[in-house]
């Protein structure tokens, strides 16, 4: 299951953002179900950014979020609310 999570993070923040999110992905790897995650930057809009991280399944992820969200507070801000967990489809 592939997770998802963009932001819209003004070039002025930037560095704090990249901060928190690399803070994210450490927390997450921690969790039970985690496969592995990165911080990602849109090359034609540098100011959209992304946490992006694969699970084992949606259960994992979700409780993961858990874990997390009180170092993924002060970004909520930055984020852009759409769905962020994806299933994989193409497996055999």
């Amino acid at each position: 299951m592939l997770a998802l999570i963009r932001y819209s993070v003004p070039s002025g923040q930037a560095e704090e953002f990249l901060k928190q999110a690399h803070e994210i992905i450490g927390i997450l790897a921690a969790q039970p179900g985690y496969v592995r995650g990165r911080v990602v930057r849109s090359v034609d809009e540098p100011e959209l950014w992304a946490l992006v991280s694969e699970w084992e399944g949606a259960g994992f992820y979700r409780r993961a979020l858990g874990a997390a969200r009180m170092v993924m507070y002060p970004l909520m801000t930055l984020m852009l609310n759409e769905p962020s967990a994806f299933e994989d489809v193409d497996r055999p």
